[in-house]
């Protein structure tokens, strides 16, 4: 089924003076501001924007004109969103007179008539909708009564109230004709950004870094060679409609010739694209943050059978006992000596090393938040394969009724050809000091200590302790 207008709908809208401009934060959205100029007449009219977001809220709109002599005031806005298609020109022509054109055979036959009934999707019982119509009815001119046809629908005009685009009405009083600058302002959804770096490392702990900034722009609107911002920072914002995000679209990737520029505002960092690039609907694009060379970085080998336990006493029985694959962990520094000291925004990092033959291979990947300068960056890669530890616990004893004592051993094996550090991390609560051990440890805080146990190839080394308990 097809349909015909025999009108068109014209709005009269502000003409774009000058590039748009966006900010766009992680919590996904944007804030939008541009500049139009209308053609404004003496007197109360209706001024439309066209090409607004579809995902705009319209309680955000701010409006405002640029004139100083401010000849007009805006007395009522409205949001229009009933977009012109099929099924809505249909529904509204209910009541009106349409003709409809059918091929049977080889005949063409013509039918005109009142629409009595519009069709409709039937939607499903989970909220989907099927692609079959139902209830479309005409009675002709003649009489009959003609059930769900199947042809071309032609209708008179445009019902009223239907638009093209997602449009802005204002209602204004205006004291003066003259063509006006007006500033725009607005918040719309189905925006994202998010940081990805990608760590190399080389040879003698040293790495390449590289920041890549993603943006996504699924509001329904191109805005073209607008001025790009990003604010990377935990902005807080009320309950809001969640983000539509685009689904499939292009991807488009380049190198920042005339990169980000960064800057302090108010508790959060604000990067500025110094050159203007174009956001098309439904596409992710992906620009240079930043890059830095030879990094000095540190691999951990990290044993921790108590990673993420509660409080605990020890007559609440044995925990941490077992076979135990130690976390790998690269760190980083970030700061000036590092070749790095800006601020990062979260992301993904994605950790990359090449092989003997020289291609480069991914061990991992890790996310961080929001980082400033000078702080350290602990990435967590993966597990590995050839150091392994077991841990168990050799003797408990109740010393009185609030104290107990007890004794683990922590068995370090390295089964690779080089020689390794592992760091084994215990943790005890309450009232606690190490009566007796065979090696020397690190008390980290109140309830952790940590040995340090280097290995050389092939060695296998075990830790023993004892620690009493009171509370």
């Amino acid at each position: 089924m097809t349909t015909t207008l025999f009108a068109a709908l014209a709005l009269v809208t502000g003409a774009p003076n000058g590039a748009p401009e966006l900010t766009i934060y992680n919590q996904g959205f944007a804030l939008i501001k541009e500049n139009r100029t209308f053609h404004v007449r003496a007197g109360r009219q209706t001024l439309a924007v066209e090409d607004v977001a579809a995902t705009i809220d319209a309680t955000s709109v701010g409006f405002k004109c640029l004139d100083t002599s401010n000849p007009f005031e805006v007395l009522e806005q409205n949001y229009q969103y009933d977009l012109i298609s099929p099924a809505a020109i249909l529904n509204k022509s209910v009541g009106k007179r349409v003709r409809f054109i059918r091929t049977i055979g080889n005949q063409r036959d013509v039918l005109e008539g009142v629409l009595i009934s519009a069709p409709n999707a039937i939607v499903s019982a989970q909220g989907g909708s099927q692609s079959t119509y139902n209830g479309m009815v005409i009675r002709t001119d003649d009489g009959r009564i003609v059930l769900d046809p199947t042809g071309e629908i032609e209708v008179r005009e445009v019902p009223a109230g239907l638009i093209s685009k997602p449009t802005l009405l204002w209602e204004v009083e205006s004291a003066r004709a003259g063509d006006f600058p007006v500033g725009l302002s607005y918040i719309a959804n189905g925006f994202s950004w998010n940081a990805d770096y990608v760590l190399t490392l080389g040879a003698n702990s040293k790495a390449d870094m590289q920041g890549w900034v993603t943006v996504t722009n699924g509001s329904g609107t191109q805005f073209k060679d607008a001025k790009l911002k990003l604010l990377a920072g935990d902005v807080n914002t009320a309950s809001r409609r969640s983000p539509e995000m685009a689904r499939g679209g292009a991807m488009a990737m380049m190198k920042a010739d005339n990169g980000f520029k960064e800057e302090t505002l108010f508790e959060y960092h604000l990067y500025t694209l110094q050159r203007p690039t174009t956001l098309s609907n439904r596409e992710t694009k992906q620009v240079m943050l930043l890059e830095g060379t030879d990094i000095p970085t540190r691999k951990r080998l990290i044993v921790d059978s108590l990673q993420g336990i509660g409080t605990f006493y020890p007559n609440e029985g044995e925990i941490g006992t077992g076979a135990i694959v130690p976390q790998v962990r690269v760190e980083f520094t970030n700061d000036k000596a590092s070749g790095m000291g800006v601020p990062l925004p979260k992301g993904r990092v994605r950790v990359y090393q090449r092989d003997a033959s020289g291609s480069v291979q991914m061990l991992g990947e890790d996310n961080i938040n929001h980082t400033p300068r000078d702080e350290r960056i602990s990435l967590v890669v993966g597990r590995s394969f050839d150091v392994r530890a077991s841990r168990k616990r050799t003797n408990f004893t109740r010393v009185s009724d609030r104290s107990v004592s007890e004794s683990f051993e922590v068995e370090v094996r390295n089964r690779k050809e080089v020689s390794e550090t592992v760091e084994v991390v215990e943790r005890h609560w309450g009232d606690w000091k190490v009566t007796k051990k065979n090696a020397e440890f690190v008390k980290d805080d109140s309830n952790t200590i940590v040995f340090n146990v280097n290995l050389k190839a092939g060695e296998t080394r075990t830790i023993s302790y004892t620690v009493e308990t009171r509370w």
